[in-house]
């Protein structure tokens, strides 16, 4: 769905006109359309609550009936007395000689002038056009996204031509929340926050661990069949590690603070490259020893700011599939594409959807942000764009995109939040190898040096789960589930034998548990479809006299009957099919 941005940056001026009829000391910074709505950021006196807003609403369209037309006026016609926010970006954007507009609500007959506002423009002609609206929600936002400066109110809303496409557009919304991992994580008792714990640091609680573990199961059995070597590096590094690495400098900003211990500056690791070149460097190579690929399961933390943490997809402490490979430059071809596949794989396995597939290249201009070396970067660049459409493969560039030490290819996936994140990615490195004096005896016995590649396989396990629990509602395959099969007696005195049977299963390392409670065996089943349980097995008199089990599976209404033997091959099947 398509919105149309003139309409709705008009509809966040009619909320800002309706605010200041509600609530006139309320000051006014900015309300830009975006991509499926708008919002306009507010200094309330007084706060107000998401409750509100359907009187603020309300107002909006009595307003918007009315018919203000909308004009160009000068600035003597905005009144900056009250208005500080306003009146910051007019005193900046007239010192940097830029051209300033002003617009006016104005009612072709009597005159009235509803609202006037700083404002570049982009508006539909009449406010009776505003008649498919609603406001959304509301959230705290700093001034110029300054966590420095003041806290601001900001009403989210959505404007569209016709009913018909804000009820499309509102049911969106509806599913979405549904997928929310935090929504679905929480009902699911998957993981939890708390602020004793810090901010951003997810805990996982037992099922959520089970998911956990199950991915990095599949993960190590992945890694070793494509030739990657196990290892395990410190959660910290001397601050030099990264001087070196140049990390610090382009990344200390989401970087811990170091810790002093005796003589050391100790830093909570963000990424585990540099420990990988490391242990390349911990011994002579040979030509002969490339590629060598190591993998782990990495421990890394990040400092985020506290108002871009969201739910698993960005925290501060995280779990990243990682992967680093050092390269002759002549195997950089074969190696992409075994990679490549590898990622291709593991998407397809986990049913991920790709969005699209990114190459993200640098900024020519920009010296800061991106390592000062054209030969390097022209060759780096090339390469990749070469395998890419080798393999023809469709991609999109972007600009400015790149890591610091080298362009890289992004598999892109879309939350059900609309937002786009990257899951994979495969980067690569001729600069950090330069840093490291990176060294392996060549075929003729000279010094050459490795190129590094850098595969993050599913990126890190968090926003992968999340991932994972927004395309599938938390309806995760049976390989994946933690809740596998639940047993239940139909009353107390078959609970010994599902005792028993709930042994047995565990032994065979089924996710198995027994509900034993003394309620009604409707409501056991209830709450295990509920808790999106694969299997319920249902144990009465006739189960254990005739050596059966009722099955009743997710989201079914029908029992089914099985002998255990048929019932655990089955099992074992799912498993093995990875369905």
């Amino acid at each position: 769905m398509k919105t149309n941005n003139n309409l709705n940056h008009s509809t966040s001026h009619l909320l800002a006109a309706a605010i200041l009829k509600l609530y006139p000391n309320t000051k006014l910074a900015i309300g830009p359309a975006i991509e499926e709505g708008f919002y306009y950021d507010f200094e309330f006196e007084n706060p107000i609550l998401e409750s509100d807003l359907p009187k603020i609403e309300k107002l909006m369209k009595k307003l918007a009936e009315q018919g203000f037309e909308t004009k160009k006026v000068g600035k003597e016609f905005f009144d900056f007395s009250n208005q500080p926010y306003k009146k910051e970006l007019y005193d900046e954007f007239a010192s940097q000689n830029k051209e300033i507009t002003f617009f006016q609500f104005i009612h072709p007959k009597t005159n009235e002038i509803l609202f006037t506002d700083l404002c570049a423009g982009g508006h539909i002609e009449n406010t009776k056009e505003i008649k498919h609206f609603k406001l959304l929600s509301t959230a705290g936002a700093y001034w110029r996204g300054n966590s420095s400066n003041k806290m601001l109110t900001r009403i989210y809303g959505t404007s569209w031509e016709t009913k018909e496409e804000l009820e499309e557009y509102l049911n969106i919304l509806k599913e979405r929340k549904e997928r929310d991992h935090r929504k679905i994580g929480k009902d699911l008792n998957l993981f939890m926050f708390n602020q004793l714990s810090g901010q951003g640091f997810p805990a996982w609680l037992e099922d959520g661990m089970k998911i956990h573990n199950a991915i990095r199961d599949y993960i190590l059995k992945l890694d070793k069949k494509f030739g990657f070597k196990e290892v395990l590096t410190p959660h910290f590094g001397e601050k030099k590690l990264y001087e070196i690495s140049g990390h610090w400098a382009h990344y200390h900003d989401t970087m811990f603070n170091p810790i002093k211990m005796d003589n050391e500056m100790l830093i909570a690791r963000p990424m585990t490259c540099p420990h990988h070149i490391i242990l390349f460097n911990s011994t002579r190579r040979s030509y002969r020893d490339l590629p060598i690929r190591y993998s782990e399961q990495s421990r890394l933390y990040r400092y985020e700011k506290s108002g871009a943490l969201s739910g698993l997809e960005r925290v501060r402490a995280m779990d990243l599939t990682e992967g680093h490979v050092f390269v002759r430059s002549d195997q950089i071809k074969d190696e992409f594409k075994h990679l490549y596949k590898m990622i291709l794989k593991a998407l397809s396995d986990f049913k991920i959807e790709i969005d699209h597939i990114s190459l993200s290249l640098r900024d020519i201009n920009d010296k800061e942000k991106f390592f000062d070396d054209d030969k390097m970067w022209n060759k780096a660049e090339n390469d990749l764009r070469h395998v890419l459409d080798e393999l023809n493969i469709e991609y999109k560039e972007f600009i400015g995109e790149a890591a610091f030490y080298g362009p890289k290819v992004d598999f892109q996936v879309k939350t059900a939040l609309n937002r786009i994140i990257t899951m994979s990615t495969l980067q690569l490195d001729f600069l950090l190898p330069q840093r490291f004096d990176m060294k392996f005896v060549n075929d003729k016995e000279e010094f050459e040096r490795p190129i590094l590649i850098h595969r993050g396989l599913i990126g890190t396990y968090e926003r992968f789960i999340a991932t994972l629990l927004e395309q599938t509602k938390g309806i995760l395959p049976y390989w994946l589930s933690p809740k596998q099969v639940m047993i239940m007696p139909i009353n107390v005195e078959y609970n010994q034998y599902c005792q028993e049977l709930y042994e047995e299963f565990l032994d065979l390392d089924i996710n198995v548990e027994i509900d034993l409670r003394n309620e009604r065996i409707n409501k056991k089943i209830r709450d295990a479809q509920i808790a999106k349980t694969k299997f319920i097995v249902i144990i009465g008199k006739n189960e254990i006299e005739n050596n059966k089990l009722a099955i009743r599976a997710y989201n079914s209404a029908e029992t089914l009957e099985y002998s255990k033997e048929e019932f655990i091959n089955k099992l074992f099947q799912l498993k093995k099919e990875l369905k």
